[in-house]
């Protein structure tokens, strides 16, 4: 999303710069911060001014808007807002979820940070409700399965991709964003840049090594690209999209396409596989992953139907027959 500083109040345009600048924040969770806040300063113009309508809402102005329209909103306005993005907009649980988080910040910079507001009228709002789904995966035995079926013209290549994230668990942008300096081969270990441009250090096991190896020893120095890792067929460094379609052509060649996996899966089956078969502490499980929080991190610590299956079978009256019940009358 392109931000037009001509289409927003100047106390918005103050807060994107804030992001940037303060925050450091990346230009992704930058613009959903954005649409986040116009929507709801969009919504807050049609609820005040009779002159606008919500079918219209999107092709409403705020360029003008002054910030005493904000100032004396009420924890109802908000949650009417809520109401609207649920019943209106049809928004999810996550997705509104998401908008009233993007507001919390906004609100929290409008009070403790310019001091435009005395009082956050946010501050107590509660999140709604959100259904914990447990994080689909790939099974030991279908991650092996996608691993002996790459079928492609670049399978060095694509082969280290998806050990990279069956093995590491990281995530598509920062498997992208790999420079072959980022690798030290002698601690075993890489440097990725994650989330809000934060690096962290992850290590590296001996398959992940010896794919990284053979993918060098065939791979030709690019001039334009001399230090991406992954490169494209034009000599580039590798897009995201391009990823996306070889972790998809790869599950289709394991006969895995059409349930539901994609490149997000791989990293989820990396930490499920390192917590049931590693016996990873969700605290070291949190470092590899670069979650913020271990709360996000727990997801993972969902038990396998195998372990439920196992569970079940190993009660003590799992092989009772109704005739050893009555022989013992």
């Amino acid at each position: 999303m392109n931000i037009d500083r001509a289409e927003n109040p100047d106390f918005l345009n103050d807060y994107i710069l804030y992001l940037r600048v303060v925050k450091n924040c990346s230009r992704r969770t930058i613009n959903e911060y954005y649409a986040d806040i116009r929507l709801f300063l969009k919504y807050i113009r049609v609820m005040k001014d009779k002159d606008y309508s919500y079918e219209s809402i999107d092709n409403v102005y705020i360029n003008d808007l002054n910030i005493s329209l904000i100032k004396n909103l009420s924890l109802h306005d908000f949650y009417e807002y809520v109401f609207y993005l649920a019943d209106e907009r049809d928004n999810n649980e996550k997705s509104r979820a998401r908008k009233i988080s993007s507001l919390k910040s906004f609100f929290n910079y409008l009070t403790n940070n310019v001091h435009l507001l005395e009082n956050n009228p946010i501050a107590n709002i509660e999140m709604p409700s959100q259904k914990k789904a447990i994080p689909k995966f790939l099974s030991l035995e279908e991650s092996l399965k996608l691993l002996s079926n790459i079928d492609s013209v670049n399978p060095k290549r694509d082969y280290c991709i998806i050990t990279l994230f069956l093995n590491c668990g990281m995530r598509l942008s920062e498997l992208v964003g790999i420079n072959i300096n980022d690798i030290d081969f002698t601690e075993k270990r890489i440097k990725l840049l994650g989330k809000g441009n934060k690096e962290r250090m992850i290590y590296l096991n001996n398959a992940c090594i010896d794919s990284i190896n053979e993918y060098l020893n065939s791979r030709e120095n690019p001039p334009n690209e001399p230090h991406a890792l992954f490169l494209s067929k034009f000599k580039k460094r590798i897009s995201k999209r391009r990823v996306q379609q070889i972790v998809e052509n790869a599950l289709k060649s394991a006969d895995l396409d059409g349930l539901g996996y994609s490149t997000h899966k791989l990293r989820h089956t990396a930490a499920t596989l390192m917590y049931q078969h590693g016996n990873v502490d969700t605290l070291v499980l949190k470092e590899v992953l670069g979650h913020e929080s271990i709360v996000t991190t727990e997801i993972y610590t969902h038990i396998s139907n195998k372990d439920l299956q196992k569970a079940t079978d190993s009660s003590p009256l799992a092989n009772i027959k109704k005739s050893d019940v009555k022989n013992n009358e």
